[in-house]
This record gives C-alpha cells, sequence and structure tokens, in this order.
C-alpha cells in the first residue's frame, strides 16, 4: 500500500510518499513560496540525492499538481501512475475540542473542522486547500485527516481550563489545546518500542525541541498536560516565540510601543525568543557559535532556553508524581548535545544520571544517554510525523 503524507502550510507544501509494506520513504520534499514570486520544489529521492525544481505555484491546487507530477517523473519520479496511491494523510493543525483522533475526511468532517479556523487562521485554511486540491486532481481518492491538537485531548479540564470567566471558555473555546501532538504520540510510543517496556504504567516526559517548541507529561500512554496553549505561544521560548510571558507585560507593552492586536502578536511571535534575546538568530546553531565566541546576550539567550525546559520536567514530575523516562526529540532536541545536558544538570534529586560521554556522541539516531544506575531513562528518538500520518492513514482504511 502506498500513502501520500501532504502538509499544507500558509506558503508551502511538504509531501512525502510511503511504501507500507514496509514503511520505506518512496519520495519526499516540499513546494516553497506558494503564492510568492520564485516558488519552487525541493525533491529528495530514495537514493538521497536532492533536486531544486523552479516552478510558478500561484496557489495549492497547482502545487499538489506539480507534486503529482514529479512522483511520475520519468527521470526523478517514484511511481509510473497516479493510481498506485491508494490514499492521502494531511496534517490537519487545529482540531479544537471536535477531534480526539485521526478521521477519514468527507464533508461534514471538513465542515466542522472549517468551524475551528478561527483558532489557527493561518494554518487550518492552507490544511483545507490541501484536501480541496488532492479531491480536484483525483476524485474519490480516500483521505484521512491528523490532527495536532488530537493528542492533547484527553488532557483533564484542571490541566487545560484558563482561569479566565468560564463563560469565555464556554463561547469562544479559551482553553489549552497543545500542538505537536502527533510527533509527541509517535516519540512517547516509540520508546516504550525502543526499551522494550510497556507505555501503560509509565510516566513520561516528551521533549519536541526545534524551532518551536513544546513538553508534554504522558501517563499511561495518555497526554494529561502539555506547554503549548490555545495557540503555540505559549510555554518554551523558542526560536521567534516568546513562550511564558506576563499577560500585564502585554498590555503594558501594547501602550508603550502604541501597537493593534496584530502587532503585538507579529512582535511576541515573530520578533522574540531565541533571535529576540540574543539578536543573532533563531538558529540555535548560529546561536550557540555566537555564544562561543564571547557573545554575552546569546549566552543568557541559552540559558533561559535551556532553563525553561527544565523547568517543565521539573514541573511535569511534580504533576504526575514521578518521571520515568525523558524523551528528546526534533531539530534540537535529536541533535544538540549541549542543550540535553543543561537540561538534565543538577537533577540527580529526580533521579536523572547522564552519561555526558554518551550524551555528546548523539545526533539523530536512537539512543538512551542516562547511565544504567539512573533511576529515570534518558533518551534520544528521533521524531517522525509523517510515518505516524501514514500510518493512521492506513488503519482507517
Amino acid at each position: 500500500m502506498k500513502i501520500l503524507v501532504l502538509n499544507c502550510g500558509s506558503s508551502s507544501i511538504k509531501y512525502a510518499l510511503y511504501n507500507m509494506d514496509d514503511n520505506s520513504v518512496m519520495a519526499s520534499g516540499g513546494a516553497e513560496r506558494v503564492g510568492l514570486d520564485g516558488a519552487f520544489v525541493k525533491v529528495k529521492l530514495p537514493n538521497g540525492e536532492k533536486r531544486q525544481v523552479m516552478h510558478d505555484i500561484p496557489e495549492h491546487t497547482e502545487g499538489v499538481k506539480f507534486i503529482f507530477s514529479l512522483l511520475t517523473d520519468p527521470e526523478i519520479g517514484a511511481i509510473k501512475d497516479l493510481k498506485e496511491i491508494d490514499a492521502v494523510g494531511h496534517r490537519m493543525v487545529h482540531g479544537g475540542e471536535k477531534f480526539n483522533k485521526s478521521v477519514v475526511l468527507d464533508d461534514e468532517v471538513l465542515r466542522v473542522f472549517e468551524e475551528c479556523s478561527d483558532l489557527a487562521p493561518l494554518h487550518n485554511p492552507a490544511n483545507l486547500k490541501g484536501v480541496k486540491a488532492v479531491s480536484e486532481l483525483m476524485p474519490g481518492l480516500p483521505q484521512v485527516g491528523v490532527f495536532d491538537t488530537a493528542f492533547h485531548q484527553t488532557m483533564p479540564k484542571h490541566s487545560y481550563l484558563y482561569a479566565i470567566p468560564y463563560d469565555l471558555y464556554k463561547e469562544y473555546g479559551v482553553r489549552r489545546y497543545g500542538f505537536h501532538g502527533t510527533s509527541h504520540r509517535y516519540v512517547s510510543q516509540r520508546v516504550c518500542e525502543f526499551l522494550g517496556v510497556n507505555a501503560a504504567d509509565k510516566k513520561i516526559i516528551t521533549c519536541h525541541i526545534g524551532n518551536g517548541g513544546s513538553i508534554a507529561a504522558v501517563d499511561g500512554g495518555k497526554c494529561v498536560d502539555t506547554s503549548m496553549g490555545l495557540t503555540p505561544l505559549e510555554g518554551l521560548m523558542m526560536g521567534t516565540r516568546s513562550g511564558d510571558i506576563d499577560g500585564g507585560a502585554i498590555t503594558f507593552l501594547q501602550k508603550k510601543l502604541n501597537l493593534d492586536a496584530d502587532g503585538m502578536s507579529n512582535l511576541l511571535n515573530k520578533k522574540s525568543g531565541v533571535a529576540g534575546v540574543s539578536g543573532v538568530s533563531s538558529d540555535m546553531r548560529e546561536v550557540d557559535a555566537a555564544a562561543q565566541e564571547g557573545n554575552e546576550l546569546a549566552k543568557t539567550a541559552l540559558d533561559m532556553y535551556n532553563y525553561r525546559i527544565k523547568k517543565y520536567v521539573g514541573a511535569y514530575t511534580a504533576a504526575m508524581g514521578g518521571c520515568d523516562i525523558i524523551v528528546f526529540t526534533a531539530g534540537v532536541g535529536e541533535n544538540q548535545s549541549s542543550m540535553r545536558e543543561e537540561v538534565c544538570e543538577n537533577m540527580e534529586w529526580m533521579g536523572i544520571k547522564l552519561d555526558k560521554e554518551k550524551n555528546s556522541a548523539v545526533h539523530g539516531e536512537e539512543a538512551v544517554i542516562s547511565t544504567p544506575d539512573s533511576k529515570v531513562t534518558v533518551v534520544v528518538i528521533p521524531t517522525d510525523e509523517e510515518l505516524m500520518i501514514a500510518t493512521d492513514t492506513m488503519n482507517l482504511l
């Protein structure tokens, strides 16, 4: 069975074609600058070769159509005919309280999903465009939606409610939803397979640390808390997002800077975080290099970044009444050994003993990086959200 995974953003379309007989990736890549000048598609072939193909992509239907043409291209294609594709799985960002699991997409599901667009005005409409593009180009092909927010729908009320008038939750759905759910679900399951343990009796903290970052507390296989909130802005300090900040500081700055709501959102989402504090970049590699060269603000940004991860690990250990496993994943989590060391430093009180030598050697591979006598097992597990989407899609057919 061959499953195509699509992740449609506001100006991008990522894709991966899976052969589910062995979970292998037959082709992958992404269209960038959709709707803008200079659009192109990056293509990664099974042999590891990479190509970049320039192509005008005025909107998503044209983008999906061009990706389909690349998949069947005589020279760089992975299949001979589009009929070889059995289904398409879509990353759907915000399912609100409507979806707690992946579903086959039909008119009613899409109608309900569209009602959630107020909660993710940039992402949900783009997701819908991808679905409609496939429907137009390959009518009748089964499509499945896999929601970023679904895994977190097991949170109890005391975890997801904000301390604001309850009517605002009932009227507008203002609550913690959480994101990166497909990644948190994948690594919390995969780490148990990797360690040969049963998820049902394990307390796991999953740290998805990338340009965007979030942490989840997973007790017995179910999410009981997560750091992102109504939007992906809350929680950890991120590449350009502020993370947790006093609401009073927001209104104070709005008045001082004479910003409207959109201006304040732009400041907190795109000009803050590691980039805003360091003044260097949102790329942790560049910030780390600057810190090593003596840039004090870069050092401060790294200290803040690592401290907030450590703080959430401690908080979720308390919330679950213990912790058996900590998982690091995503771009920074999988590759930046210095961050992992800083987070685990002075955490012996909760049973963490890091093998510093092993940790420094692990980059983007599955590995235990704690010592054999550590009460908490610390593990690096590369995330694979696309495989999770493909697997959900296959299981629903």
